[in-house]
Order: C-alpha cells, then sequence, then structure tokens
C-alpha cells in the first residue's frame, strides 16, 4: 500500500494530466461524478493540509514576519493583477475571464510546499506563507474577486468568505486538532495524505473536465495558453519581487513557487458554488491544477540545480 501511495505522490503532476486528457477525450469517464462532489473533495485536501500542521510551524509567522508579509503581499497582489491583466490582453469571454481571476485571487496551494522542498528553498517560510494565505483567504479572496470581476458579473463577496470558511478553513481546523489530540492516528496516516490529497485533486480535475469538454474543446487552447502565462508570471515575478528586494536565494526560490501555485481547486468550487450561470469558469482552476504541477515540477529542478546562487 505504501508503495502505491509513494507513486501517486511522485508522478501526480503525470496522474493528473492523464487524468485531464482522459476526461476531455472520453467524458463519460468522469461525467457521472456529480459536481457537488467538488466541495467535499476539497474539503478532503484541507483537512489532510490541517493533520500535518505542527504548532512549531506557526512560529515563523510571529519570528520572521517581515518575509511573510513580503511573500503574502506578492501572492494578493501579483495574481490577481496578473489575471487581470492577462484577461483584458487576450479579449476573454466573461465566463473564462472570471474563471482566471478566480485562480489568481486564491492562496497558494499546499503543493507549493512539496516543490519547495524539492527546489531546495525556504521550506519553513513556505509553509508559513501557505498558512497565512489560507487564513486571509475568506477576507481578500472574496474582496479581490469583487474588485476585479464586479464589473462585468455579480458578486456576492458574504457567500463567498462563508463557503471558503466552510470548505477551506473548518477543515484544517478540524485536521489540526486531530493531529493536536490523537497523535498516533496522525502519524499513522500522515505518510498516505500526499497521495490521498492526489486522487481527490485527480478527481475534481476529472469532474470539472468531463463537465465542460465540448466547450473547452472550442476555446481550449487559448485557456491554456493565459493559464500558463499567469503561472509563469506568478514564478518570475514572485522570484523577482524577492530579489529586489535582496532576500536571500532559498527566500527568493520559496516566494516564486507559492506566489506561482494557487489553490485552483478551490477556484473551481467558488465557481461551481456562486456562478453557476457562467460553467466555463471552473475551467481555467482546472487547467492550472494541472498546469502548475508540471510547471512547479520542472522550476523544482532548475532551482535546486543552481545550488542555491
Amino acid at each position: 500500500m505504501k508503495r502505491i501511495c509513494d507513486f501517486i505522490s511522485r508522478y501526480m503532476g503525470v496522474i493528473v494530466l492523464l487524468t485531464a486528457v482522459v476526461s476531455l477525450l472520453l467524458p463519460a469517464s468522469f461525467v457521472w461524478v456529480d459536481t457537488v462532489y467538488i466541495n467535499p473533495l476539497l474539503g478532503l485536501v484541507m483537512f489532510g493540509m490541517g493533520l500535518t500542521l505542527n504548532p512549531n510551524d506557526f512560529k515563523i509567522v510571529f519570528s520572521r514576519p517581515k518575509d511573510v508579509i513580503i511573500g503574502c503581499l506578492a501572492q494578493f497582489i501579483i495574481m490577481p493583477v496578473m489575471a487581470w491583466v492577462l484577461a483584458k490582453v487576450f479579449h476573454l469571454s466573461p465566463e473564462l475571464a472570471l474563471g482566471v481571476i478566480l485562480v489568481g485571487c486564491c492562496p497558494g496551494g499546499t503543493a507549493s510546499n512539496v516543490i519547495t522542498y524539492l527546489a531546495k528553498g525556504d521550506l519553513a517560510l513556505s509553509v508559513g506563507m501557505t498558512m497565512t494565505s489560507t487564513v486571509l483567504a475568506p477576507v481578500l479572496t472574496p474582496l479581490i474577486t469583487w474588485m476585479m470581476a464586479g464589473t462585468f458579473v455579480h458578486v456576492d463577496a458574504l457567500s463567498m468568505f462563508f463557503s471558503i470558511v466552510q470548505v477551506v478553513i473548518l477543515p484544517i481546523v478540524v485536521g489540526f486538532v486531530i493531529q493536536k489530540y490523537c497523535p498516533r492516528f496522525t502519524s499513522r496516516a500522515v505518510g498516505y495524505l500526499p497521495a490521498f490529497s492526489s486522487v481527490a485533486i485527480t478527481f475534481i480535475v476529472g469532474i470539472i473536465v468531463s463537465h465542460n469538454a465540448e466547450k473547452l474543446l472550442t476555446s481550449g487552447l487559448l485557456i491554456i495558453l493565459v493559464v500558463m502565462l499567469h503561472n509563469i508570471c506568478g514564478l518570475l515575478l514572485g522570484f523577482s519581487i524577492g530579489k529586489l528586494l535582496k532576500l536571500e536565494y532559498k527566500k527568493c526560490v520559496a516566494i516564486s513557487i507559492e506566489v506561482g501555485m494557487q489553490n485552483s481547486g478551490l477556484a473551481s468550487s467558488l465557481a461551481t458554488l456562486h456562478f453557476a450561470a457562467y460553467p466555463m469558469a471552473t475551467i481555467p482552476g482546472a487547467i492550472f491544477s494541472v498546469w502548475h504541477n508540471i510547471s512547479g515540477a520542472l522550476m523544482a529542478r532548475l532551482y535546486s540545480s543552481r545550488g542555491g546562487k
């Protein structure tokens, strides 16, 4: 069982990519799974994140507040602004523009911590940024979405706030409490969590792509290009901000990866819950989930090969 889990974790990017292709070409493979399961699946991923949190992980927020603040400001400024700019430059439809903006307004993804570790970046800073941006998400994600997309779609920021608390914050809190008071269970489960999260993310991607396969085939190349550019701009600008502020290399790597890798599952979840009139808004999040695992693995290899230079 452990070998299977290790295999799934190691080749997550490939598995998610293959799932997306199969779902696109053979929608029946996942279309039988209703979109209502997206939120429970995302909640399970967040629950797994809570199980891995340690009280010591919170120390960086207070011991190195400057680094965390710089990273989170970059997270919630670079990605939303780049999403808005790309939507304008490529003249995206309101549905696709909304989806790209939702991705940009979400907090950092949990996979960023693994990629930062592989890239030999500042893992503690990465974990601190993920936690902080996730805690801030119930307020900042709806607010920035309203600022960026409120001119062309109706954005119910308060409803989005409660959704993020329910789907993201509560599962993390439950996981953290169980980790604290049931250490035996946690120690047994933690080795399987990466594979468990990978399977959940794979199902989320499969569900979204299969339910929107026809529309994706008609506008797929454009939105794939926009999503790739969005992610690449986040990675490059995140690193550049660190360099500009004369941070050490490992911190620049952590900020780069944290800014570039979003909780795109949350973006698709919010699109499904609050923008049902715009079904294509779920697509950018699904594509981002596939692509950022590929780009993240490539950047990890590049950063680690530079040896801190």
